[in-house]
């Protein structure tokens, strides 16, 4: 008979080995050259605006940070793989946002699209954003589900305390708090452009390992870990992300 921690070191090994398979498959990430995505007239700060503004909905509709993470994965997905205008860039947002929540939340946790145009600000009609639902749909081919940084946050997490149950936690702070903390990074990260260019894994162990750095002096060996778990070979200057 198994053990418990051994049951749960697989479970999580199968998770990991199943978001990383979507995620090579799906990912995508717009690409900046003279401050613009390439192709476009969309600038960085218009980019980067637009991924902040996506966070204070998902705050305004209660919605998970899963959503929140998933919706940003759509919209780069998106811009990296269309030629999008400027004016396009809020409704192309608020659309992610919206199949975001589909994938992720309740039902009933989900407003009606013409209230959402309505709160969100956004200057676009229902009928524009359910145009835009079915552009997006067809560029990304109905596949919108991908691991997504806030994904692997947490299953790097769980990781961790199942391999390392007596690391230091954050002072005063219990283990979901904890994964909130690293959570929050993560979503920070997300905002900036640079960062965009990594993928979701690469982006959460970096974040979680300067998060280590900072809980423990065996660290190193705690990001080994999670890196030979994962698989990810990584060239990282960690300093971008201070």
């Amino acid at each position: 008979m198994k053990c418990p921690a051994s049951v749960q070191s697989q479970r999580l090994a199968i998770l990991l080995e199943d978001a990383l398979a979507r995620e090579s498959r799906l990912w995508k990430a717009p690409v900046f050259k003279n401050g613009r995505i390439q192709g476009t007239d969309i600038s960085v700060s218009q980019h980067e605006e637009a991924v902040q503004w996506l966070g204070e909905l998902s705050t305004l509709f209660k919605f998970c940070q899963e959503t929140f993470a998933l919706a940003v994965s759509i919209l780069n997905r998106l811009l990296a793989s269309v030629k999008a205008q400027p004016k396009y860039l809020r409704c192309i947002a608020i659309t992610a946002l919206i199949l975001a929540a589909k994938t992720n939340e309740e039902d009933e946790a989900i407003v009606s699209v013409k209230d959402l145009a309505v709160q969100s600000g956004c200057n676009c009609s229902p009928a524009e954003i359910l145009r835009m639902e079915r552009i997006i749909l067809d560029k990304l081919h109905w596949d919108l589900y991908i691991a997504t940084p806030v994904d692997f946050v947490n299953i790097f997490h769980a990781m961790v305390l199942s391999s390392h149950p007596h690391l230091p936690e954050v002072p005063q702070k219990k283990p979901s708090l904890q994964a909130e903390f690293w959570t929050k990074q993560v979503q920070h990260c997300m905002a900036c452009h640079q960062l965009s260019q990594f993928k979701g894994s690469t982006l959460a162990l970096a974040t979680i390992t300067l998060e280590l750095e900072r809980l423990t002096p065996d660290w190193f060996s705690v990001f080994t870990d999670l890196l030979k778990k994962a698989q990810v070979g990584v060239h990282l200057n960690f300093s971008s992300f201070d």
